[in-house]
């Protein structure tokens, strides 16, 4: 059974077709791909595809293998690209995921000083808001290198402690909060929020920072990503909270700490025996500014450390 029919495989379900993955992903013939899909069905004893109107996609036997053939191509990469690091010719992909948009900021500087030292390496980076697929993604050997908030799995990865980083509250322009240098989350009770999909670490956050304070304002809306429910409070939809580093510029000027002081570690997951792509990024990473405050100062009142406590249902860190 040859590494080669598992990425024909990979290739066949992401495409939806086999002449599509021969054309755009494989660069072979339609004929080579069928042959090859064939002779790893004859082999496996199983149909791994089934013919839709839509397009192939794969059984129930399929999604079982393609999980574990996904692993094994990734692995076998990783350990090509290893081996060919002492040579400084680094290659293959390196899969990074960043939870709640935590690195906005730091992360376009690393991965740039990643990229100059090893120009062959190809690197993919999604956010990725919900904690249980993030932990999905991690114990199938997918992920390379996370940036989490809190603690992560030992069994799994190995966390490095980048620093802390504050949370502000976002508003419009107009808003008479901007006058202040920290902000009383009990006088935004009344304001309407924007806040982020229910099953999100960023919402979890969100939702104990208002049970802690007992407040229980009005949602007006939920989104996926930091940006946008930034933009959305600029334009005085509602307030949002979100990390400092998840500002995007030009809205600096609409941010405030909040008191009490919300923040969050904002730790590297690593995967035990990392390669020289996982350690080199570490590295660059750890180069970057992350004791992140708000862009307004500390103010001048007490406020104490808030850090999101993990619970057995809404626990936010997990690779």
């Amino acid at each position: 059974m040859s590494l080669r029919r598992f990425e024909y495989a990979l290739a066949v379900a992401e495409a939806g077709s086999v002449t599509a993955a021969a054309a755009e992903s494989l660069h072979v013939a339609q004929p080579s791909v069928s042959q090859q899909i064939r002779g790893l069905e004859r082999e496996l004893g199983v149909t791994l595809f089934a013919r839709t109107p839509t397009g192939l996609v794969p059984t129930a036997a399929g999604r079982a293998f393609l999980r574990d053939a996904e692993v094994a191509v990734r692995a076998a990469r990783r350990a090509k690209a290893t081996a060919r690091a002492g040579a400084e010719e680094l290659g293959g992909e390196l899969v990074v995921v960043a939870q709640m948009g935590l690195g906005t900021r730091q992360l376009p500087g690393a991965l740039g000083a990643l990229r100059r030292r090893f120009p062959r390496l190809e690197v993919t980076v999604f956010e990725e808001a919900d904690p249980v697929e993030l932990e999905r993604l991690a114990r199938r050997g997918v992920v390379d290198l996370g940036l989490i908030a809190g603690p992560c799995r030992e069994e799994l990865y190995e966390g490095h402690h980048l620093g802390d980083e504050e949370f502000v509250v976002v508003t419009s322009p107009e808003h008479a909060q901007l006058a202040a240098e920290r902000v009383e989350l009990r006088v935004l009770e009344r304001e309407p929020w924007i806040r982020f999909d229910h099953d999100s670490a960023l919402d979890a956050v969100l939702r104990d920072v208002l049970r802690d304070n007992e407040l229980a304002p009005v949602t007006v809306a939920r989104v996926s990503q930091t940006a946008t429910a930034v933009r959305w409070a600029a334009q005085g939809l509602g307030v949002t909270l979100v990390p400092t580093s998840a500002v995007p510029p030009g809205f600096e000027h609409l941010t405030r700490p909040v008191s009490p002081a919300v923040s969050l570690p904002t730790v590297a997951a690593v995967r035990p025996g990392a390669g020289p792509a996982e350690t080199a990024l570490l590295e660059f990473l750890r180069q970057e500014r992350w004791n992140c405050t708000g862009f307004s100062g500390s103010g001048s009142g007490p406020a104490h450390n808030w850090v999101t406590p993990p619970s057995s249902t809404n626990s936010a860190p997990v690779v």
